[in-house]
Formats: C-alpha cells, structure tokens, sequence
C-alpha cells in the first residue's frame, strides 16, 4: 500500500468509527432530547435508531412509561386535632419530553415533593372521619392539584391513593368503644322492635279470639296437647274457662256491700 493512501484509509476508518459511534437504539417507551451546540431540538427523537453527533450533541433519554412514586409516610394533624402518619402512591408519566428535560431538573424528585407538600396540607383541612370514608374523594382532589402543578414541565400525574394511615393507640380505643357502643345501640333498638311487633301481634290475637270465644278453647286444647307431648312429669288438670267465670261471679256476688255489716 504506497504512503500516499495511508492518510485516506486512516481517515475513512475514524469516519465509519464515528458514524457507528453515533448510532444510537431507542426502545418504543424512550425518546431523546437532543442539545445541539447547547440548544434543544425543537422535537425529541425515536423511538428506533438515531443519530447523536458528538461533541456537537447530547442526548438525554427519556421514558414515556408510568412510574410508581411512593410518598414517605407524613406527620398530618387533621381539622379536628388528630395527630396521624399518612402516606400514599403516586403513579405518573412524562408527556413532553422536552419540558420535562429543560424546565426541571429532576422531574421525579419534583413531583414527590409537590406531593408531599399537598398530602399534608389537604388531610389538615378535612376530619378524621371524613378521611377514612370519603379517601376516594380526597384521593382525586390531591391527584388534581399535584397534577395542575406539574403541568409545566411536562408530567402527568394519573392518580394518587392514600395507602395507609397510621392512628395512636388512644384513639384506635376510642375508635374501638365508639363501635362496641353502635353495636349496642343496634342490638337494643332490634330488640325493642321485635318486642313491640310481639305485642301488637298478640294484641292483634286477643281481638280475633275476642270475636269467636270458642277459639280461646281450642287454643287451650292445642297447649295441653303440646304439653302432652313431651315426656315430662307435669300434670294438668284441665277446667273449663266457663267455670272460671261463674265461680269469679258467684264470689263477686258473695262480697256484701259497704252498707251491710
């Protein structure tokens, strides 16, 4: 190879080695930002093979898919007084990619702490109960203003959820008594119900007898059957309701009167 071409193959070398250099594969879920001279493109590339030019270009990958943020359990003292520990999940994604690269510098760490600045302010505006029976509620009003300030630079918050809350000892008593108390009050507020229906059921028997005396009788026969039944020792010896009457009058008429000595 004469000395005049060396140069030539050297320099077609250091250009196919920079060209596969500056391939660079980005999978379906990434996209790139790329700096030219220090200046953004005006849109990301990929996904696919593209092509980074150094040191005229810098690339900065971006994934497009949700992520799970776990926010760090948060000391909340609600309306009401309650000291609590409260954390939640935020899941989010990157929606511009160029915003999300320029106009933050860490769009993860950002948006934890938006969120834990918004966790605790909106629990100390609402009651323990309101907390624990309305959190779907205060799930999407968090999720609302979390994602109304991370707009700007390119992020969309998908949905917040409150994971756990943490309640001291005093009141998860207070919390236990109050329940037992419901309990009772339910069992005691059945209880009565029934016995009201019981007596207006009997009530309800005693007129229906009161207009045929005879089933009085055979309701009496029924008893000493069932009685009768069962291997007992019991005796019983029926007497006729009539006899009773007489005798009530036979005695009623006996009395003297508050004349006669």
């Amino acid at each position: 190879m004469p000395n005049s071409t060396l140069p030539i193959v050297i320099f077609v070398v250091i250009v196919a080695l920079y060209l596969l250099n500056s391939i660079k594969i980005l999978r379906e879920y990434e996209r790139a930002v790329i700096f030219r001279l220090g200046r953004a493109l005006p849109a990301p590339k990929g996904p696919g093979i593209i092509l980074v030019f150094r040191p005229f270009d810098q690339m900065i990958r971006i994934s497009l898919r949700q992520e799970v943020l776990e926010v760090p359990p948060q000391d909340v003292i609600t309306r009401d007084n309650v000291t609590i520990k409260v954390n939640a999940v935020v899941t989010l994604y990157v929606v511009n990619p160029n915003d999300a690269a320029i106009k933050v510098a860490n769009y993860v760490y950002q948006t934890s702490q938006f969120a834990q600045t918004t966790l605790r302010s909106v629990l100390g505006e609402v009651e323990l109960d309101e907390l624990l029976s309305h959190r779907d509620k205060l799930n999407l009003r968090i999720q609302t203003i979390i994602d109304q300030r991370t707009e700007p630079f390119g992020v969309k918050v998908v949905s917040v959820e409150v994971k756990q809350v943490d309640l001291p000892e005093q009141m998860l008593r207070a919390m236990a008594k109050q329940a037992e108390a419901e309990r009772e009050k339910r069992s005691k507020i059945i209880h009565a119900e029934g016995e009201f229906s019981a007596a207006q059921k009997l009530v309800d028997a005693a007129a229906l007898m009161a207009t045929q005396p005879m089933t009085l009788q055979l309701r009496y026969l029924q008893t000493l059957s069932d009685i009768g039944v069962e291997k007992n020792t019991t005796i019983v010896f029926p007497l006729p309701i009539e006899m009773m009457t007489l005798l009530n009058r036979a005695i009623g008429g006996a009395k003297p009167s508050p004349g006669q000595p």
